[in-house]
């Protein structure tokens, strides 16, 4: 890691790691990277998601047949990991959106 990079900040406590085969953890991994290097990454890889917040995307990634997205939110210091989910429609379940939105005003406060 380059010291010009941004640290991946996991919220512990209330995100865990998501089930991925070692082929998906690799393209997770590599599109995490790719964000803590300053890219913006677009369609097909990631979709902003401006209504949660203006610094918010979502990471999409396939395994076994399955997609599923990290939610993230980019800070001028960090990554910071709001969480994931099995993408099962077209909308983003509301638990997810309350969790992450929760997520975010902790991490703010602390």
């Amino acid at each position: 890691m380059s010291p010009k990079d941004k640290p991946l900040v996991w919220l512990a406590k209330t995100v865990s790691t998501p089930p991925f085969s070692s082929e998906a953890r690799i393209k997770a991994g590599y599109l995490l990277r790719k964000l803590q290097q300053g890219e913006i990454l677009g369609p097909p890889d990631a979709k902003k998601l401006a209504d949660l917040c203006p610094s918010c995307y979502e990471l999409r990634i396939k395994d076994r047949g399955k997609w599923y997205r990290i939610m993230v939110r980019i800070d001028s210091d960090a990554i910071i990991i709001l969480g994931w989910f099995e993408k099962k429609s077209n909308r983003i379940p509301k638990r997810v959106l309350d969790a992450c939105k929760k997520r975010m005003r902790d991490y703010d406060s602390a």
